[in-house]
């Protein structure tokens, strides 16, 4: 699956996308922050099937729906997303791991892995985003981790 990017000079920067189901997809994100999300028609893509609209909070919740901040299916619970060289991982954390009970902190995770986690899920479903050092890891948690391949790679040997 591929992406192409393009700058719409004054008016800010487009995505497009065709999924591994034929579909074709555009986003366009506006200087304002504004943004629309085009799906094209599969045998013309010059004709728009439908269109959202959403300003930059709306876009934010939208993406943290879609990307599983708050419900991550139980078949994806270690998944990823490649952003060019960025990865974004979801890890489930053991109940024997060696970290459970130990904060990100005392691991020293971003100075040790260069990886860094940018929210839990706990296994109540409540979750922290942009947790902070003090935060204890506990067994069943999922931990979603951000950055390159090899960062992600040595934040998982850490764990173990």
């Amino acid at each position: 699956m591929n992406i192409w990017e393009s700058d719409l000079p004054g008016i800010g920067r487009k995505f497009q996308m065709e999924t591994r189901n034929g579909d074709k997809l555009v986003v366009v994100i506006h200087d304002n922050g504004r943004r629309e999300i085009y799906h094209l028609d599969q045998t013309n893509p010059d004709e728009c099937v439908s269109t959202i609209t959403l300003d930059d909070e709306e876009a934010m919740k939208i993406a943290g729906i879609i990307g599983g901040m708050n419900y991550k299916p139980k078949a994806l619970e270690n998944s990823e997303i490649t952003l060019n060289d960025l990865v974004i991982e979801w890890h489930k954390v053991e109940p024997q791991a060696a970290c459970v009970g130990k904060t990100i902190g005392q691991l020293a995770v971003r100075q040790k892995t260069g990886a860094t986690i940018i929210a839990v899920i706990e296994p109540g479903h409540s979750k922290k985003i942009n947790p902070g050092p003090d935060q204890i890891l506990a067994g069943g948690s999922t931990l979603i981790v951000v950055g390159e391949r090899q960062h992600v790679k040595a934040f998982k040997q850490l764990l173990s």
